[in-house]
């Protein structure tokens, strides 16, 4: 079952909004402002539709106080330390952000008003157009997002095109709270990564370039640990930021898609495998997260929600031991990711 409304209006446009939910209590919404997931509606393990997605109740949240929640990230998501990188021997200066580096494209995704160029009984497809330019990125950029569901997954789509020679990185910035309530914490949330190494970074969170092991550090979630259980360790990677704010090299990468993670609440019941054909996740556990007003009469919490955020290596463009992401013009960029979801008795 489809439904399609108009929620509002910004820049002088309408927003709407499409909710797609099928027989099995399974539901989605997203709206044409930052292609954004406002609900990702689950069944619990009594049966009761649980919205493990934390946003906002109404279109001006979105606009005014987001922190990229549901949105649609590009066109590089994570961060371009300097807001410059080289390709041929030209140099591109990007619209820094956040201090002198630029974080998820400056926003330019999360805030532009997409088309719905498809809609039907399981599916949306939003599309956008970037401007050669836009915030120092070359080529014009044309991006499709096709959001599908499955009898028990959301799945996400991703094709993106430029003109010219560019890099592309797109991601989906959905705050997962799998209790459906963002004033409870995710400390006590399951989380396994299948990930044997993570990305170095500084204290502005740029990459140094060196990949460390996880072993015998509280990055190691090979085995299934409760999210907050190291939130009070001295190693500088969860110090540093009051929680995790990281990128985890998935293994055995090989473009295919492939196992990430498990996120699992107790209470609910609710399981979460990811799955993903991208080299990298970032995990981040809402450690700047502002108060502001929510969905259902609840506002956001400090650590009140988990990002799973698939991807590649953050400022790749700028390291070259890693994956690159660099497209010729012509040349798509193809990506999907899967939430697959389950109950745990």
């Amino acid at each position: 079952m489809t439904e399609r409304k108009i929620i509002g209006n910004t820049a002088g446009r309408d927003i709407e909004e499409v909710t797609v939910t099928n027989d099995k209590g399974l539901s989605f919404s997203a709206m044409t402002y930052g292609a954004t997931i406002t609900k990702l509606i689950v069944p619990d393990k009594n049966g009761k539709g649980t919205d493990i997605a934390v946003g906002f109740e109404t279109l001006d949240g979105y606009v005014k106080n987001s922190d990229n929640q549901g949105a649609a990230i590009g066109r590089f998501c994570n961060r371009i330390g300097k807001a410059r990188f080289s390709l041929d021997g030209t140099e591109y200066k990007l619209s820094a952000n956040v201090g002198k580096n630029i974080l998820h494209g400056n926003d330019e995704f999360r805030t532009a008003v997409w088309d719905i160029v498809s809609l039907d009984e399981s599916s949306v497809k939003f599309t956008y157009t970037s401007p050669d330019g836009t915030n120092g990125f070359p080529g014009t950029l044309r991006t499709e997002v096709l959001y599908t569901l499955q009898e028990d997954s959301l799945k996400i789509d991703y094709y993106s095109v430029s003109d010219k020679k560019t890099v592309i990185n797109l991601t989906n910035h959905l705050y997962f709270n799998l209790t459906g309530d963002s004033e409870q914490t995710i400390d006590n949330h399951l989380l396994r990564i299948d990930a044997d190494c993570f990305t170095d970074a500084d204290d502005e969170l740029i990459v140094t370039g060196e990949i460390l092991p996880v072993d015998g550090t509280p990055m190691d979630f090979r085995e299934e640990k409760r999210i907050g259980r190291d939130f009070d360790s001295d190693y500088p990677a969860v110090k540093m930021y009051g929680g995790y704010d990281s990128n985890f090299c998935l293994n055995n990468y090989n473009g295919a898609l492939k196992y990430a993670a498990t996120l699992c609440e107790e209470g609910t019941g609710i399981q979460m495998d990811v799955f993903t054909d991208l080299p990298g996740m970032q995990v981040y556990t809402g450690n700047v997260l502002k108060p502001f007003a929510g969905k259902y009469s609840k506002n956001f919490t400090h650590h009140g929600a988990v990002c799973l955020e698939t991807q590649f290596f953050p400022d790749a463009p700028n390291k070259e031991n890693f994956k690159q992401c660099t497209y010729d013009a012509g040349q798509p960029f193809i990506s999907t990711t899967v939430y697959k979801f389950s109950v745990r008795k």
